[in-house]
């Protein structure tokens, strides 16, 4: 049985004293009214109605009669009936205002916006959309039945396999298309991660300062995120191990930390990994844009380090191609393959098979291995050139961490000012910033703001940027 989409028109009465033309006329003439049918929208032919409601067709026809001659709707030939363009709502819909929630997540992570400074957002102006349209077509136009099916969970064989070697050649992972889950973003891949190896009670390593909807999403399932501080070499293991050693798992950024941006050495990398294998404990590598650095090459991943078979690789195509993709994807271990299978069987519902199809395509024939040289150099730019125009209109007031890598600036406000209360400021006036302190759980941090420079284009837009942020302080 197929499902229909909501009618925006409420049900007829056939008990009421009302003709029943007269009453498809007021529901759409309300539905109208209400900005529920909008100028443009083609409503239903007076046969298709009369089908749908099991009325006479004339008694359609006469309500669509009275519409028409009333100004609401318009008759196209063979375009069929529209609303008439042009046509304002008189009594525009109230919509609930959302109710308030406390912390970084009332902000918004993955806000539907694409504001100055917003943070995650990749630069989409530059994404090469006619070479996406292309594949997309194409991929469209092969279709065949059993590409309608539905998805398999674990991701299509072929993209397992482009992602495979991909990281093989680019992030130093060995690892089979079997041991490559594709997700429908980094959320779903914790939560089978939390579903495969994760119980209540459990406790998990944290970096504080550290990306917040990880701690919400452990807090959901009642397992206790234990915060570990975050210095200029990263995660400070030996406070993890003092506090909570027998912790079931660690999630680290050690690319770029996120939200500091500072690169996990090769000592505490090894002393993540010894305590891992002693502690028979889980890493959770969380690579969100480590192909971005523009003072040497990109880092090796943790994974590539990885001899015990510890270390869970999370890597997304949010950053790198466009958030709208809802695209990711887990490397595990070989030991922990058939245990994923199982969870993602029960948990997993697939992401869908054009957008991954188009993915592959887009892999196999060499796009993205040059998009991501072209964004490295062009972020790189648009890097300097953010901190250059920052720096020009903001240097009294703030300090700017240019880091080597990633796709935000950290700026840290010199006087005793509210990260927070700035921030609500620059959102009410139409930028994006996000509170260093909303970041932090335990660890004592300083006021700062985090931008991001990906969708800012040149030193001047920069410049004039800063002198709005300059009139709020």
């Amino acid at each position: 049985m197929k499902n229909r989409p909501p009618s925006p028109l409420s049900p007829l009465d056939p008990s009421s004293n009302e003709p029943l033309y007269r009453q498809i006329h007021e529901r759409f003439r309300g539905a109208i009214n209400r900005g529920v049918l909008k100028p443009g929208d083609r409503i239903p032919s007076a046969r298709a109605l009369m089908t749908e409601l099991g009325l006479a067709r004339g008694t359609v026809e006469a309500a669509y009669a009275l519409l028409s001659a009333e100004g609401y709707i318009q008759a196209r030939g063979q375009a069929g009936t529209i609303v008439t363009p042009g046509l304002k709502p008189r009594m525009p819909v109230a919509l609930p205002a959302p109710a308030a929630r406390s912390g970084i997540a009332a902000a918004g992570f993955r806000p539907d916006s694409i504001l100055p400074f917003q943070m995650g957002l990749p630069a989409l102006d530059a994404f090469p959309r006619k070479i996406w349209a292309r594949l997309g077509a194409r991929c469209v136009r092969s279709t065949q039945a059993a590409d309608m099916a539905h998805p398999p969970v674990q991701g299509l064989p072929a993209l397992r396999a482009e992602i495979a070697a991909y990281l093989q050649v680019s992030r130093g992972i060995a690892c089979a298309p079997s041991q490559v889950f594709v997700t429908s973003g980094y959320r779903q891949s914790m939560e089978l991660i939390a579903h495969a190896l994760l119980k209540e009670g459990d406790r998990v390593w944290l970096e504080d300062p550290g990306y917040p909807p990880t701690r919400e999403l452990l807090a959901g399932r009642r397992i206790t995120a234990v915060p570990v501080p975050v210095d200029g070499e990263g995660m400070v293991v030996a406070h993890g191990m003092k506090v909570a050693p027998r912790a079931r798992a660690a999630v680290v950024t050690p690319a770029h930390q996120s939200p500091l941006c500072v690169s996990l050495s090769l000592p505490r990398r090894q002393a993540l990994l010894d305590w891992a294998a002693q502690a028979q404990a889980w890493i959770v590598e969380d690579d969100y844009d480590g192909e971005y650095r523009y003072v040497s090459r990109p880092l090796p991943a943790l994974k590539s380090l990885d001899r015990e078979g510890r270390v869970l690789y999370a890597g997304t195509f949010s950053k790198v191609l466009f958030p709208g993709i809802r695209l990711a994807y887990l490397v595990v271990p070989p030991s922990l393959v058939e245990r994923f299978e199982q969870v993602s069987e029960v948990f997993a519902s697939g992401s869908p098979a054009l957008t991954q199809a188009i993915v592959t395509a887009f892999i196999q024939e060499g796009h993205f291995a040059r998009h991501v040289q072209r964004m490295r150099k062009l972020y790189g730019e648009r890097r300097a050139a953010a901190t250059a125009g920052l720096s020009s209109v903001l240097g009294r007031h703030m300090t700017i961490d240019a880091p080597p890598g990633g796709m935000h600036l950290v700026l840290r406000l010199k006087a005793r000012r509210s990260d927070r209360r700035l921030v609500a400021r620059l959102r009410d006036a139409g930028l994006y910033a996000e509170a260093l302190s909303d970041w932090a759980m335990d660890s004592a941090v300083d006021s700062a703001l985090l931008l991001g420079f990906t969708n800012i284009d040149a030193r001047a837009g920069a410049e004039k940027l800063g002198r709005r942020i300059l009139t709020l302080l």
